[in-house]
């Protein structure tokens, strides 16, 4: 390996370790997903019930594209191509995985068996780094948003202001 490449692998490494979600693109948009960094690779669990939606096109032996952001900005930091590998549920590497993923789901509703249900109804993902890292665009890449069943909050109740400019004269 070059010293180029090195330092290429560095920042995908340190980079992607540090961030809470990565955009990963498949065939279709971008989607932001929370991940653990395990073994020279992002790991990634979804596609069941109360778990992520990973992008469409995420198959195994397929390449995907990568963003990551900067934890404390939220900008784009690095962008890298990557081979995506399908765990096996219950082989070592996916037991490894998930053991490190375990840690990092929030508010879990089956913290006890979400393993097993990981196992029946998820698909555990590796998004190994390949050789070359991307150039950033320098455009947005904003998007229309993707389809989704919620819902925007209700137009706030008329007697809100009033009570709310009550309460900031009382203090």
């Amino acid at each position: 390996m070059t010293d180029d490449s090195l330092l290429a692998h560095a920042l995908v490494e340190e980079a992607t370790k540090k961030s809470g979600l990565i955009w990963v693109r498949g065939d279709g948009p971008a989607r932001a997903l929370w991940h653990v960094w395990h073994e020279g690779a992002a790991h990634v669990v979804g596609d069941g019930p109360g778990e992520q939606p990973l992008p469409s096109g995420l198959a195994d032996g397929a390449a995907a594209e990568v963003t990551v952001r900067s934890k404390d900005k939220g900008g784009r930091v690095v962008a890298w191509t990557a081979a995506v590998g399908e765990l096996a549920p219950g082989s070592e590497e996916w037991r490894a995985a998930v053991e490190e993923l375990k840690g990092k789901r929030l508010n879990a509703p089956d913290a006890e068996t979400m393993t097993e249900r990981w196992a029946r109804e998820c698909r555990v993902l590796r998004l190994a780094p390949r050789e070359a890292v991307t150039d950033l665009p320098q455009d947005s890449l904003a998007a229309v948003p993707l389809p989704t069943t919620a819902t925007t909050r209700h137009p706030v109740p008329a007697a809100l202001p009033r009570l709310l400019l009550k309460r900031s004269r009382r203090r």
